[in-house]
């Protein structure tokens, strides 16, 4: 992509295409919860999972995205409705 010849790394346009690749999931998979609510924490979380956060736990993913503490987080996983017959369907396509 846009790194040096014999440079492994990760470029800046690599970064973009995973942005906009990221955006174009969370367009298909937000119909599958209730609340935009719901829908940002699910970004934040999915977006602390796949960042280079070293834990990978309520805590410190909530801190990552912004939060002082998990309850955010762990509402995402306890409480909120979403459907995950679609969440499924939206990911295989």
């Amino acid at each position: 992509m846009d790194h040096p010849a014999g440079d492994s790394g990760v470029g800046e346009t690599d970064v973009e295409a995973w942005e906009r690749s990221l955006e174009r999931l969370f367009s298909r998979v937000a119909t599958c919860f209730r609340s935009d609510e719901s829908v940002a924490q699910a970004r934040m979380y999915l977006t602390g999972l796949l960042s280079g956060v070293e834990r990978k736990n309520g805590r410190t993913l909530a801190e990552h995205a912004g939060d002082p503490a998990p309850h955010k987080m762990q509402r995402l996983l306890n409480s909120y409705a979403w459907n995950a017959d679609l969440m499924r369907n939206a990911i295989r396509s």
